[in-house]
């Protein structure tokens, strides 16, 4: 396959493109970078500058789009709320209109976890709709940015994605030595749910994602066994050989992080269904298992 991939220059970027351009024969990797292309697969766009060129779509299978400043990157005022948010929807709509005009048969764009809130105990689903909150509201819009590419027949997946456990990742390099100083414990009550996956088990379900035509639409991004922040942080605590008996109130968490300590104090029962359906086997099955991996212990 031909691939055209944005956002390859991160955390999940990355990996994933080395998984494509490994696999058998190896896939043919288009990157668009924003700064001048100093390798033969890499094409200069500004999604904030104007429309994308067709052109470079010709011949292209899949476009897969990872755009989006990090959500946890600091504390959430109006301004960098906004940024979250254009980072996320203009690269889409933009990518998004240059597949429908090029006719690209598939895109697969990112997503967040975040589209279900906080949904206490009850078990939700691809067919569960987007919560009312900021991070539900921006992935409804996030999501409906790829309007142009299905409404022209491409087939469209989107990946609703939870925390990334791997070697690292944002979460841990801010947890562990937290952890490891004999400071750990749950959030709050830790009955909120935590969505979780393995970098390893991400990259595997994104691969599945691009080259199976049968994937189409929602596809949440997590392990198979639902986590609370109370198992969360049980689980990190024996990886890294400590005990986690505080317990961090709310509001301390919110004077350390602000509004962005929402994705550390809710969550929801999140089932990957789209990938249970299509058999998709994990490596790590519990999150025990993925952080052990993450921390190569």
């Amino acid at each position: 396959m031909r691939i055209v991939i944005a956002g390859s220059s991160g955390y999940l970027g990355k990996p994933l493109m080395q998984a494509l351009e490994s696999v058998g024969e190896g896939h043919d990797i288009v990157r668009l970078v924003r700064h001048r292309p100093d390798e033969e697969n890499e094409i200069l766009w500004d999604p904030y500058q104007g429309p994308l060129d067709p052109q470079i779509l010709d011949g292209v299978d899949a476009v897969v789009n990872l755009c989006g400043v990090n959500v946890g990157g600091k504390r959430w005022n109006d301004a960098y709320k906004k940024r979250i948010e254009t980072s996320r929807v203009i690269p889409t709509k933009v990518l998004a209109e240059a597949v429908a005009a090029a006719g690209v048969p598939a895109m697969v764009n990112g997503s967040a976890a975040g589209w279900y809130g906080d949904r206490a105990d009850v078990e939700v689903d691809e067919s569960t709709p987007a919560a009312a909150d900021f991070l539900g509201r921006l992935c409804l819009r996030w999501e409906s940015a790829t309007a142009p590419a299905e409404e022209a027949g491409a087939r469209v997946v989107k990946l609703r994605t939870g925390h990334v456990l791997g070697p690292d990742s944002v979460l841990l390099d801010r947890f562990v030595p937290v952890w490891k100083c004999f400071l750990g414990g749950r959030f709050g009550s830790g009955r909120q749910y935590l969505p979780w996956i393995s970098l390893r088990d991400w990259v595997n379900a994104a691969v599945t994602a691009i080259e199976d035509d049968s994937v189409r639409g929602p596809v949440n991004m997590v392990g198979p066994t639902p986590a609370t922040n109370r198992e969360f942080t049980k689980a990190l605590g024996a990886v890294v050989h400590r005990p986690t008996p505080w317990i961090i109130p709310g509001w301390a968490v919110k004077i350390v992080a602000g509004e962005a300590a929402i994705e550390m104090l809710r969550g929801a029962k999140i089932k990957p269904g789209a990938l249970q359906a299509n058999n998709f086997e994990y490596q790590d099955e519990t999150v025990f298992e993925a952080l052990r991996y993450a921390l190569h212990n």
